[in-house]
């Protein structure tokens, strides 16, 4: 039972760190990337959103970076915690990616989401190049009051 607390105190800790770091990418204009670093990227986060799908914690948890990892500790603490914190990120009605945005070797990704109710939301996930992969360091998500596409 102790665990649980020291689990969402890290967790409180890496949401509140990611947010102040996704906050300063709200005003950066596109830095190109590469057709082939775009495409595997939005194929990264499109892994990860096809293993929550199929309740794949292990597969999911593979494009976890390291912040992610250390933080969370487990494959199904991980799991646990987007099925909890991100309902519409582990069950999305509809996604569209936007383009993604890169600045010092990391990227900035955009994914518009609808959940069941037919709410919108925007995912904002952030990026890093691990050797010839991209793993995701984190992911905010907001109301997207925005008109989708």
């Amino acid at each position: 039972m102790t665990r649980q607390p020291a689990l969402l105190n890290r967790l409180t800790l890496l949401l509140a760190a990611a947010s102040c770091a996704l906050a300063l990418w709200a005003p950066v204009q596109a830095a190109s990337l590469t057709p082939a670093d775009e495409k595997n990227v939005r194929t990264a986060v499109q892994g990860q959103l096809a293993a929550f799908a199929a309740d794949d914690a292990d597969k999911a948890f593979s494009y976890a970076a390291p912040n992610i990892r250390e933080a969370l500790g487990t494959a199904a603490g991980f799991m646990a915690m987007v099925r909890n914190a991100y309902p519409v990120v582990y069950r999305p009605a509809s996604v569209a990616f936007l383009k993604p945005e890169s600045k010092d070797g990391q990227v900035i990704q955009r994914v518009q989401m609808v959940d069941a109710s037919g709410d919108a939301w925007l995912a904002i996930y952030s990026l890093q190049r691990e050797g010839t992969s991209w793993l995701i360091t984190g992911c905010v998500v907001v109301a997207n009051k925005g008109r989708m596409v």
